[in-house]
């Protein structure tokens, strides 16, 4: 039989040493907290989380959270975590992703189980599409299977919401606690990971989260992040080289993967005379303004930059990912024949024929073929080059076809029988109104 009031007396010590050290480190170093200890599963994920920074949880608690929420109340109360009570699941998971992706604060979401962890999931594709990376705990049903769980998948076959997640990213059951350190491991190395992060969902069966640790060593709790890569191969950097100073029409897709290669892309453009065409996630990294920046393609892109794909012979792709809406299922460049592939991912860097993988950090193996590119070149770039005229001819193209439709915002609709703002004037009025007070569009 568990003293309840002496778990609760022992949470709130541990809870209040930590606070008063400064920091779990702090707590650990000093040997503040006994080194071993004796704790339930909930209350060492949430320790284990905490060491990795994570102090805030959004969460949707219910029966099948009942004693992982009752270790963030003790927590909470000490000042070391905040939760936040959400009225659905999915919004959660949103909440999470976004506080990620604008202020790079990671954070957890909590759910109950059953059909509100699947909220939560759905939510998650979110994260997983754009590589944002969110811890997701949802409780599961017990490991002794005593009978079907009405919040459960219908089903009599062993671990399914552990399958479940599993299909859409990575997932760890903690069926067993003493694996709470290698599961929290798994965690980290998904959501920090440095190129390609997203969710990771946590399952803790009802049982298994009051379950004690005896003798538990703190230290055993995972930090460190994955490291990022350094650049290519110098061989397929200089056969890079070659092939985009032979091409005529070279076009540059820059993806997620270029978000801080900002400053290295301009003088990329001037040294093989090309144009860029954006991922909607990173529209911002070259200046709108920039003649050289055909702003966004694909099949949700601007009719120039969808004509630089159309009409380049050479294709330059940095931190992208050859989805749908990015290279229109493969059919976005039809006269391509050489192609250049910068990415972490070898399997996403060979996604082309006739292609030049650049396999490592996009950074630091744009600063080598810079070098390359310039030790080529010397006279430096032939601005602008015929290709990078006709663009910017398209871009003037665009920018008419755009003002038209600004400059009559309302077009008479026949079902509402009046005038009513076009799709391009009420997107215009929102990013208008959300610049002039600097706020963040999704």
């Amino acid at each position: 039989m568990v003293d309840t009031e002496a778990l609760r007396h022992a949470r709130t010590e541990r809870a209040t040493a930590i606070a008063s050290s400064g920091s779990i480190e702090d707590a650990i170093e000093r040997g503040v907290l006994g080194g071993r200890i004796e704790v339930t599963l909930s209350e060492a994920v949430v320790l284990g989380l905490l060491r990795q920074g994570v102090s805030k949880y959004l969460v949707t608690l219910g029966h099948g959270s009942t004693e992982l929420g009752e270790v963030l109340r003790i927590y909470e109360e000490a000042g070391l975590v905040r939760g936040y009570p959400c009225r659905h699941e999915t919004e959660a998971a949103h909440a999470a992703t976004a506080l990620r992706w604008v202020t790079g604060e990671k954070a957890a979401v909590v759910t109950s189980i059953g059909p509100g962890a699947l909220h939560a999931m759905a939510g998650s594709l979110a994260s997983a599409s754009d590589g944002i990376g969110v811890w997701h705990i949802y409780g599961d049903e017990t490991t002794h299977d005593e009978g079907p769980n009405m919040q459960q998948i219908p089903k009599h076959e062993q671990g399914l919401f552990l399958r479940l997640c599993e299909t859409l990213g990575h997932a760890y059951s903690l069926h067993t606690p003493a694996a709470v350190g290698p599961a929290l491991r798994r965690g980290l190395d998904t959501v920090e990971h440095p190129y390609r992060a997203g969710p990771f969902h946590l399952l803790l069966p009802l049982n298994t989260q009051p379950a004690f640790l005896r003798d538990f060593n703190v230290d055993e709790l995972p930090v460190g992040v994955p490291p990022r890569l350094g650049p290519a191969n110098m061989d397929q950097i200089g056969r890079a080289a070659e092939v985009l100073l032979a091409g005529d029409r070279v076009v540059v897709k820059v993806g997620g993967g270029a978000r801080d290669c900002a400053d290295l892309l301009p003088e990329l453009l001037d040294l093989v005379g090309g144009v860029a065409v954006t991922s909607p996630l990173v529209s911002g990294v070259i200046p709108y303004g920039d003649p050289r920046n055909m702003t966004v393609g694909g099949s949700k892109g601007s009719l120039c930059g969808n004509w630089a794909m159309g009409n380049a012979d050479t294709l330059m792709v940095v931190g992208g990912r050859a989805v749908c809406q990015s290279d229109s299922s493969r059919t976005g460049y039809p006269r391509v024949r050489q192609v250049v592939n910068l990415n972490a991912d070898e399997r996403t860097a060979m996604h082309y024929n006739r292609t030049t993988a650049l396999v490592g950090d996009a950074r630091a193996t744009l600063v080598v073929l810079l070098d390359v590119l310039r030790n080529a070149k010397p006279d430096g770039p032939s601005w602008r080059t015929e290709w990078q005229e006709l663009c910017a001819e398209e871009k003037a193209m665009w920018d008419l076809f755009k003002k038209a439709r600004y400059d009559h915002p309302t077009l008479l609709d026949p079902m509402w029988e009046t005038d009513v703002l076009s799709q391009p004037a009420a997107i215009k009025t929102v990013t208008d109104w959300a610049r002039d007070r600097d706020a963040v569009t999704f």
